[in-house]
């Protein structure tokens, strides 16, 4: 079965959500589409570091860095925060902890620590050895062409990512390697790699068959629940024309998904919860009083900006 494409690397750090992916995170977010605050609350205080870090923070100090970050979220310092601003400032958050992942990331991959990761090193770290396939040979073993073939993609991925003439990659090459979506120079690559994989007509348009993949439809039983569900992404998320695929640029929007939607949906969500006078954004006072509901949200990382001084540092 075949939902989408191999998604690109984002690494957003969401607590929640990273390494299960935006879906498997809703779900488990809005079971049955109940909203379950104890699902934030774990996701605030993640494993035992996190929990110890988090109760050593007195109720004053915590009081003094949210205060700080809403300063800092509203931009037009008007003293509330709209919708667009908490918008903004979510995937601002989403985007500094790509980026501080792939540092980390970084340091872990150069291994001879020359300011630079070499294929070799990649493997190294990914697989524990050196893996080199040949380009051109298929394997028997279905696995293990799958596999050839996921590893052949991220080797043209890793050299498109390569801008100079060294062998290797910089910070920023490497950046735009675990994080393509952050890279304009990586748009076309991630359209094109998409297109090889989906486009088995080869017109240059990835139709609802097509993106679906390997399905094939019974006549005689209705399309499972997850089809019904991949053709409404397909309908209302993807093919914003209307005409039944979807082009280059609608391509990029499920390849790479944008976190913009899940920004303005957390937004929403929050000015929902929070917004006592209903005037449709939020004062200090507001975010004050539901303290809890906010710490537990997308809008402070589930608490971790609290920790991390380049949120709530005066002079960010």
């Amino acid at each position: 079965m075949q939902l989408g494409p191999r998604p690109v690397a984002l690494g957003l750090l969401l607590l929640c959500a990273a390494a299960a992916g935006a879906g498997d995170a809703e779900e488990l977010h809005y079971p049955q589409g109940e909203h379950r605050a104890d699902y934030d609350r774990e996701a605030l205080l993640g494993g035992q570091e996190e929990v110890d870090e988090y109760v050593k923070l007195t109720p004053e100090e915590q009081h003094r860095r949210l205060k700080s970050i809403i300063k800092k979220i509203d931009l037009d310092s008007d003293g509330f925060l709209t919708e667009s601003e908490l918008s903004s400032w979510i995937q601002m958050s989403f985007k500094h902890y790509a980026m501080q992942e792939a540092k980390q990331q970084f340091v872990e991959y150069d291994k001879n620590s020359d300011g630079s990761v070499s294929w070799d090193e990649y493997n190294i770290q990914m697989y524990d050895r050196v893996i080199d396939f040949d380009e051109n040979t298929a394997l028997d073993d279905a696995e293990e062409e799958s596999f050839r073939q996921l590893h052949l993609k991220d080797k043209k991925r890793f050299e498109k990512a390569n801008q100079d003439s060294s062998p290797g990659l910089n910070l920023e090459e490497f950046i735009a390697f675990e994080h393509p979506e952050e890279v304009d120079y990586m748009t076309e690559f991630v359209i094109q790699e998409a297109l090889e994989e989906h486009d088995k007509n080869g017109d240059g348009f990835v139709s609802l068959e097509e993106f679906l993949g390997d399905y094939r439809r019974d006549p005689t039983n209705e399309d499972p629940e997850w089809i019904l569900v991949e053709k409404d992404r397909f309908l209302n998320d993807y093919d914003k024309d209307s005409d039944g695929r979807l082009d280059p640029q609608e391509l990029l929007s499920w390849v790479v998904p944008n976190n913009q939607g899940i920004a303005q949906e957390e937004a929403l969500h929050l000015i929902d919860e929070m917004d006592l006078n209903s005037d449709r954004k939020l004062s200090e006072a507001e975010i004050l009083e539901n303290q809890d509901l906010f710490l537990t949200s997308e809008a402070t990382d589930y608490g971790r900006q609290l920790h991390d001084e380049y949120f709530y540092h005066d002079e960010l």
